[in-house]
């Protein structure tokens, strides 16, 4: 079966007093925007239908209200400031909806929210680095991050916000349905096509040249992946020791540069599966990964599946199979 023959993904963006407008903004210009239709259904609720204040002065109007995360697949959080412990009616909707098996996600502050619902309680968990002090003081018992992008807990997942809102739900449209909507959406959106939860939110302030050499030798290796890649390719590439390159790559990425080559591959591996009728071993080569066995390693270490159940969730192309 294929994606236009399934219903849309519910997502319902719970928008609390005080909601960042740009937290919210950045959901519905993803998960609402007109060509996304297919794939999102996309509503704003509030604790009741009506006006709701924004962090920045202005009101939004939210057209439903708290009963519809009752039936959301998805139930985003976004900031909210200042972070007073929502209603009891919340804190049981967001109860209410992870015991059904929604996918609970929050964004920036909104993490306070299933903080406070008591989601997280064991849970390793992120939230923006300015309010971390204050987080952990208020929710000792949850595992805080503060350094990461988002943390992909499976069915609870938690953000960053501010601009890192905009990686974390292109995360979520390429975990629903593949790596070719999610280029798509990026594209439009005019940002990166992927950044990794564990890039770090406050990077280090690399010169210009620095940046230049990094983002040519990423590019570079890009369209390269079908070849064997070593960290001395990369370095040789950048003009840096290799020593200084990897170290450098680090800083900026939080990730070493051997990893985010594995996760590169995986990732054209996925483009390559959800739209083409290749060989799982063609692709593989033509990702640099070698053989079949390989691929499936790497797929079952970074998404956890195989390369067979992956094409078959995440296909599209037209399914030839006779009805």
């Amino acid at each position: 079966m294929t994606w236009s023959h399934r219903r849309p993904h519910v997502v319902v963006a719970l928008a609390l007093p005080g909601v960042v407008a740009f937290d919210l903004s950045t959901a519905a210009q993803i998960f609402g925007f007109r060509d996304e239709a297919e794939h999102y259904s996309f509503t704003v609720c509030g604790l009741r239908p009506g006006p709701v204040p924004t962090s920045t002065g202005f009101t939004i109007d939210a057209g439903a209200g708290l009963d519809a995360v009752s039936t959301a697949d998805t139930v985003i959080v976004p900031g909210f400031y200042p972070t007073v412990e929502p209603d009891a009616a919340v804190r049981a909707a967001l109860r209410s909806a992870y015991d059904r098996g929604a996918r609970l996600v929050s964004v920036c502050l909104g993490t306070f929210a299933l903080a406070a619902a008591g989601l997280l309680d064991g849970r390793r968990a992120t939230t923006h680095w300015r309010e971390a002090d204050e987080f952990r003081r208020r929710y000792p018992s949850v595992w805080l991050d503060p350094h990461v992008l988002f943390v992909d807990g499976g069915s609870i997942l938690t953000g960053a916000g501010q601009s890192a809102s905009i990686d974390f739900y292109i995360h979520l449209v390429r975990s629903d349905f593949g790596a070719d909507l999610a280029d798509s959406v990026a594209r439009r959106m005019v940002v990166a096509t992927h950044r990794s939860g564990d890039h770090a939110q406050a990077p280090r302030r690399d010169t210009r040249e620095d940046t230049d050499h990094l983002a040519r030798t990423l590019e570079w290796a890009i369209q390269r992946m079908h070849q064997p890649l070593s960290l001395t390719h990369l370095a040789r590439h950048a003009g840096m020791p290799t020593r200084t390159f990897s170290r450098r790559f680090r800083e900026r990425t939080r990730m070493t540069p051997m990893r985010w080559l594995s996760w590169q591959r995986v990732l054209q591996a996925q483009r390559l599966l959800e739209t083409t009728d290749l060989p799982v071993d063609h692709i593989a080569e033509r990702c640099g990964l070698g053989t079949a066995g390989n691929l499936r390693l790497h797929m079952a270490r970074t998404l956890g599946t195989t390369p067979t159940e992956y094409r078959r969730t995440h296909r599209r192309i037209p399914d030839r199979t006779p009805a």
